[in-house]
């Protein structure tokens, strides 16, 4: 089965201002991230964004915002408990929801578990999403994939999507993952 960037869309979940100093790795987090989404906008992949409880939490991280202008807000761990996002995922029409964010084992994955029960191929990007312990990290991968998820990483996804070498999209996503 290939992702084809056709059917795709990028989902970054709650990449928050008082989440994200406490990521294990969060500089990785981030410098993999920005590569995700500067690749994804080269190939011109539509990306939606969730915050959870921006009141409490913040905005989205100030390096990743001029990526995530269309946003939904949550309360619910699941970003799938937003009737607006899920109407998008529809209304996009997308078979593969890429996902990148935090944290791994609470909102990425009851985010996945809630894809996969409504239709969609969750692929997560497993080095552009995180957790505080490692240990939830490495727990909430092996369920992800467990539940049906494809685990992936930043530069295996850009070049599948990608598909072929030889035009502009290629070099920007080759100078991106040097």
């Amino acid at each position: 089965m290939r992702i084809t960037k056709e059917d795709s869309l990028v989902l970054l979940i709650d990449v928050q201002e008082k989440l994200y100093p406490h990521m294990n790795n969060k500089e990785k987090l981030s410098q993999k991230t920005i590569t995700l989404l500067k690749g994804i906008t080269a190939l011109g992949i539509p990306l939606t964004a969730a915050r959870q409880y921006p009141q409490g939490l913040g905005d989205i991280i100030e390096e990743l915002r001029p990526y995530g202008s269309e946003c939904y807000d949550k309360v619910t761990f699941s970003c799938c408990g937003n009737d607006n996002l899920i109407a998008r995922l529809r209304e996009s029409g997308c078979k593969y929801v890429i996902i990148t964010g935090i944290e791994a084992h609470i909102c990425v994955l009851q985010t996945v578990i809630d894809l996969k029960a409504l239709g969609y191929l969750p692929v997560v990007v497993t080095d552009a999403i995180s957790s505080r312990e490692q240990q939830d990290y490495e727990i909430a991968l092996r369920r992800m994939e467990y539940e049906g998820a494809i685990l992936t990483t930043v530069e295996s996804i850009l070049f599948e999507l990608c598909r072929e070498a030889g035009n502009e999209v290629f070099k920007t996503i080759s100078r991106l993952v040097k």
